[in-house]
């Protein structure tokens, strides 16, 4: 069964104890899971998160939404880099542990904002795929799947569709590494969005769902929606559906949150509509689909 989950960053800026009563929130909303963003900056009791996840029934999820050390990059050319990247994911592993999350995903193979405009030299990719073993089996050893996250290539060239995750996926041959594809990054990549689901079959863990401008699923963007229920179908796709955006009624002048995270336009004001619509339009697509 397809499991519905939100992203912290719809409702706060910052994961922290006095937060938790968005957990209420996202059950209250008839969400099955929480995204939560972890990163240097990000400070809360784990046993808390986790005892009210637990009693709610709900799924956590985590992801490096926080301060994240450009240098921690498990694709650069150092190699003390790449150990620090290691490091530092493995850290991020041990507090998804600790709120009991059964995933940790993102754009784990790089950073985000990291740009060489070059591909990958065969060098490159080979310890690209050996540090996302070791941070596989680190997560498999703590219970944690690790799910990589292509992203549009304004935002890293490491790996930019889903065609090229796979290939990676395959290339590190790790039974705890899958695949998360997001459809807004994917529309500046790709034009066949069935075929990129399609190829993931076996790896795809979920799907971040949301428009080309971040705003909620719908009829009105350009995301091919009736070719990705298609598609989802067709695989007999049963995981997560993750949305996320930011929420532009935060900071000290309304908006500030949402500019600093590069979304220049309010399309998630309401965090409680943004879930309500959107889960509402991805069922009803999936119905409609035959799922």
């Amino acid at each position: 069964m397809i499991k519905h989950s939100a992203h912290c960053y719809i409702f706060t800026d910052r994961w922290s104890d006095d937060q938790i009563g968005l957990l209420d929130i996202a059950r209250d909303l008839d969400l099955d899971g929480f995204e939560i963003a972890t990163g240097d900056d990000v400070a809360f009791d784990p046993a808390l998160t986790r005892q009210r996840a637990q009693s709610l029934g709900l799924e956590l999820t985590i992801s490096p939404g926080g301060l994240w050390p450009r240098e921690c990059d498990l694709s650069n050319p150092d190699a003390a880099n790449r150990a620090r990247g290691l490091t530092w994911h493995c850290r991020q592993v041990d507090t998804g542990a600790s709120i009991g999350a059964t995933a940790y995903t993102g754009a784990l193979y790089g950073h985000p904002g990291v740009l060489h405009y070059r591909p990958l030299s065969d060098d490159e990719q080979g310890w690209l795929a050996e540090g996302l073993f070791k941070l596989a089996d680190y997560g498999q050893r703590q219970g944690v799947q690790i799910v990589i996250e292509p992203m549009s290539h304004f935002r890293t060239h490491v790996l930019n569709t889903g065609a090229q995750a796979v290939r990676m996926i395959e290339k590190v041959n790790h039974p705890n590494l899958s695949l998360l594809l997001d459809t807004y990054h994917l529309v500046t990549e790709v034009r066949d969005y069935g075929e990129q689901i399609r190829l993931a079959r076996g790896s795809l863990w979920g799907l971040h769902a949301c428009e080309n401008d971040r705003g909620a699923p719908g009829d009105n963007g350009l995301i091919p929606w009736n070719a990705v229920f298609t598609a989802l179908h067709a695989i007999g796709f049963d995981g997560h559906m993750v949305l996320e955006s930011y929420n532009s009624t935060i900071g000290a002048t309304p908006g500030d949150f949402a500019y600093s995270r590069g979304m220049m336009h309010h399309v998630c004001e309401d965090g409680q509509a943004f879930v309500r619509d959107s889960v509402a339009f991805l069922k009803a697509g999936m119905k409609a689909a035959g799922g």
